[in-house]
C-alpha cells in the first residue's frame, strides 16, 4: 500500500523525499531519463554543430570572420541568460514549466534559423536559441536528481551527461553528409523539429513531487507519488515503508540566503567547479588540435591524434558513472581534482607523440570524469528543492561567462609560454578545485537529498 498524504495544511507523516528515496527504479524513472536525456542529446546537438555550420556560411558569403564571431558570442551570451533564467523559472513556476518553456523556444528558434533571411537575423535567432540551450542543462540536471533513489543518482546522472556527450558524435556524422548535399539551414532544421518532437511528448511528463511540496501544493505533490508508487508496486510488489525521519519545518528560503550561511559555501562551491569545468573544456580540449599543429603535425595528423585523446571521454563517463554511488562522490572529486593537476604537468613534458597522446586520453578522461559526477549530480545536491535551479543556474552561467574568456586566455597563454603556459594554468584549476571541495564540500552519497537542510536552514 502507498503511504498516503494528508491534506494541504496538515502535518504530513511522510514527505516527498520520504516516499520517493524508498522506491526501486522502475519504468517510471526510466522512461523520464529518456524525455530529458532526448533533450539533452537536441540541445548538445545544436551547441556543436555550429562548427560546420560557420564552414559553410563562410564559403556562401555569409560568414565572415567577424560575423562568425557574433555568432558563436551570440550563442555564448544566450547560453548564459538561459542558465540563470532556468534557475529563476524553474523554483518559481516549477521544473516542468521551465522545461517545456526551454524546449520549446530552442525548437523554433531553431527553425526560424533555419529559414533566416540574412547573418544579421541568423545571428538573432543563435542568441534566442542559446537562452533554451543554457537552460536545458540545469533544469535537466537538477530534475533528475530530485526522482531517482539515492543509491542511484549518480547513474542516472551519468546517462543523461552521456547523452550530452554522445550529441558531439551525432552531430559530426550528421553535418557530414547533411551539409555538403543539403546545406546548413537543414542542420537547424533537424535540431528545430527534434527538440519540438521531444516537447511534445514532455507534454504529460510529472512536475517534481519534492517542488509541489516546497511550494505548498501538497494535493498535487501527493497524486503524482500515488502514481509512481503504484507503477513500482506493480513491477516490484509491495514496497518498503518510507523511512521515517526526523525533520524541521519547511524553510522559507529565499533567493539572498545563497549569499550567506551554510548556502555560501554551497555557492561558492558550486561556482568553481562550473568555472573549473568549463574553461578546462573550452579552455584545453577544443584546442589540442592546434596544440599539435604548432608541435609540427599535419592538420589531418593533429584531427587524428585529437581524436584518439577525446576517446577518453568515454572512459570518464563509464567510470564516473561506475563510481560515482559506489565511493563518496566528495573524496572521488577532491582525488580527481589531485589527478587532473598531476596529468596537466605531465602533458606538456612528454617526450614523443605517443606519450602525448596517452597522457592527452588520460586528462580528457579526468576532465569528464568529474563533468560526470561534479555536473550531472554533486553541483544540484549542493541545494535545497527551494533554491535548487536558482543555485544550480546561477553557477552554470558563472561557469559560461567565464568560458567565454577562456579561448582569449588561452591565446595569451600560449604566447607567454607555449603548451606549458596553457596546462599550467590547468593545474592551477585542478589544485584550487581539490582544496575547495575539501573545504566547502559536502558529503551527498547515498544520502536523501534534503539530508543536508534538515535540521537548519540557511544563513541562520
Amino acid at each position: 500500500m502507498s503511504p498516503r498524504a494528508v491534506q494541504d495544511g496538515d502535518n504530513m507523516p511522510y514527505n516527498a523525499s520520504q516516499r520517493l528515496d524508498r522506491l526501486p527504479e522502475s519504468s517510471f524513472h526510466r522512461r523520464l531519463a529518456t524525455l530529458i536525456g532526448a533533450g539533452l542529446f537536441f540541445d548538445a546537438f545544436d551547441l556543436y554543430m555550429a562548427s560546420g555550420i560557420m564552414v559553410a556560411l563562410a564559403r556562401e558569403g555569409w560568414g565572415t570572420m567577424q560575423a562568425n564571431g557574433q555568432f558563436v558570442s551570440a550563442g555564448a551570451l544566450g547560453a548564459l541568460l538561459g542558465a540563470a533564467l532556468a534557475g529563476w523559472l524553474g523554483d518559481r513556476y516549477g521544473r516542468r514549466f521551465a522545461f517545456q518553456f526551454n524546449l520549446i523556444l530552442f525548437g523554433v528558434m531553431s527553425l526560424a534559423a533555419a529559414v533566416a533571411p540574412s547573418m544579421g537575423w541568423l545571428i538573432v535567432f543563435r542568441l534566442l536559441m542559446g537562452i533554451g540551450l543554457g537552460a536545458e542543462i540545469v533544469v535537466g540536471y537538477s530534475t533528475i536528481t530530485e526522482f531517482v533513489p539515492p543509491a542511484s543518482r549518480g547513474r542516472w546522472g551519468a546517462v543523461l551527461f552521456f547523452c550530452a556527450t554522445a550529441a558531439l558524435l551525432g552531430s559530426s556524422l550528421v553535418s557530414y553528409w547533411v551539409i555538403p548535399t543539403l546545406g546548413w539551414r537543414w542542420m537547424f532544421g533537424i535540431a528545430g523539429v527534434g527538440g519540438l518532437l521531444v516537447w511534445f511528448l514532455r507534454k504529460e511528463m510529472p512536475e517534481s513531487p519534492r517542488w509541489l511540496e516546497s511550494v505548498g501544493r501538497h494535493r498535487e505533490a501527493d497524486a503524482i507519488l500515488a502514481r509512481v508508487e503504484a507503477i513500482a508496486e506493480r513491477e516490484h510488489g509491495p514496497l518498503p515503508a518510507p523511512v521515517q525521519m526526523v525533520h524541521s519545518a519547511p524553510s522559507a528560503y529565499r533567493f539572498g540566503d545563497l549569499f550567506r550561511g551554510r548556502l555560501l559555501r554551497s555557492t561558492v562551491l558550486a561556482v568553481v567547479m562550473n568555472v573549473v569545468g568549463l574553461c578546462a573544456i573550452y579552455g584545453f580540449i577544443i584546442w589540442l588540435p592546434t596544440f599539435l599543429v604548432k608541435r609540427g603535425l599535419s592538420l589531418t595528423s593533429s584531427l587524428g591524434h585529437t581524436a584518439l585523446m577525446a576517446g577518453g571521454s568515454l572512459l570518464g563517463i563509464v567510470l564516473g558513472g561506475y563510481l560515482s554511488d559506489r565511493f563518496p562522490r566528495r573524496r572521488l572529486l577532491i582525488a580527481n581534482s589531485v589527478l587532473c593537476a598531476g596529468l596537466g604537468l605531465l602533458y606538456p613534458n612528454m617526450a614523443t607523440l605517443a606519450q602525448t597522446t596517452v597522457v592527452g586520453f588520460l586528462l580528457v578522461a579526468s576532465l569528464y570524469f568529474t563533468g560526470t559526477i561534479g555536473f550531472s549530480t554533486y553541483v544540484p545536491e549542493l541545494f535545497p528543492t527551494e533554491l535548487r535551479l536558482r543555485g544550480t543556474g546561477l553557477a552554470s552561467a558563472a561557469g559560461r561567462g567565464a568560458s567565454i574568456l577562456a579561448p582569449m586566455t588561452v591565446a595569451a597563454l600560449y604566447e607567454w609560454n607555449g603548451v606549458q603556459g596553457v596546462t599550467l594554468a590547468l593545474v592551477l584549476m585542478g589544485a584550487i578545485q581539490a582544496v575547495m571541495i575539501a573545504w566547502l564540500g559536502i558529503e551527498t552519497t547515498q544520502r536523501s537529498l534534503d539530508h543536508a537542510f534538515s535540521s537548519e536552514t540557511a544563513g541562520r
